[in-house]
Order: C-alpha cells, then structure tokens, then sequence
C-alpha cells in the first residue's frame, strides 16, 4: 500500500510548477498526496493575489482535483489549540497555519512532506509530527 503523506503548501506549489528538489521529488514517488484545508486556502489566495489568467488558475484547479482534503475537524481543532498552547508556553509561537497544518497532520496520523523543515521542528520534537525526510 503506498504511504499516504500530506503535502505542506510549499510542497504542493512545486509540485505543481514541476519545480521540487529532486530528493523530495523522489521520495514521493509511489506516494498518496493529500493536502489539508490550509494549503488549498492558501494556493487558492495566492492565484488571487497574483491575479492568474484563467487558463492557470484551472490548470491549478485541475491538478488539485483529485487530492483528498484534510477537513478542519473538531478533533484537529482540539489538537491545534494543544499545540498551539504548548508552542506559546515553550516561548516559541508558530505561525497559525504551519499550527493547523500540524494538528492536521497529527489528528489523521500523516506524515508531513515540507520544504520548511525549520519551521515544523518544534512539532517533531515535542509533538510527534512526522517529516517525510530524504
């Protein structure tokens, strides 16, 4: 059975500009992607901002089609609040969405495929996240 990972928002925009290192390119072949809600939230602000012509922004549409979304949960509400919590307490805040993206990872047990390893580390180490590493 193939691995199921979530693709982080960086992950999941060079994977569709065809533009990932190639060690991450390689360890997701053969794997399952999904992406969480955050990260098609945020794919979806950026073709606005960025005021794609409609050609892209249904390429986009298109390429995301077929990717399970993780769902916003009361179960990955609860989990980022205690996340959240613990990173504030520790003194080291994280940004909302690398939180939601984390707690959506943890509360559906997937691994996590990021370019932005630095900025999940605290979740790896006190949390239990899981990196999808080269």
């Amino acid at each position: 059975m193939a691995l199921e990972v979530v693709l982080d928002t960086d992950v999941a925009s060079g994977l569709f500009k065809r533009d990932l290192p190639p060690w991450l390119a390689g360890r997701l072949v053969g794997c399952r992607p999904a992406i969480t809600f955050v990260t098609l939230a945020e794919l979806n602000k950026w073709m606005h901002l960025r005021a794609w012509a409609l050609p892209r922004r249904e390429r986009l549409e298109q390429w995301m089609r077929p990717l399970p979304v993780l769902p916003g949960t009361p179960k990955v509400a609860h989990m980022w609040g205690e996340i959240s919590a613990y990173a504030q307490w520790r003194g080291r805040p994280r940004p909302q969405n690398d939180a939601w993206i984390a707690a959506c990872c943890l509360a559906f047990e997937m691994p996590l495929a990021t370019l932005n390893v630095k900025g999940f580390a605290d979740f790896v180490e006190y949390e239990g996240l899981v990196l999808l590493e080269p």
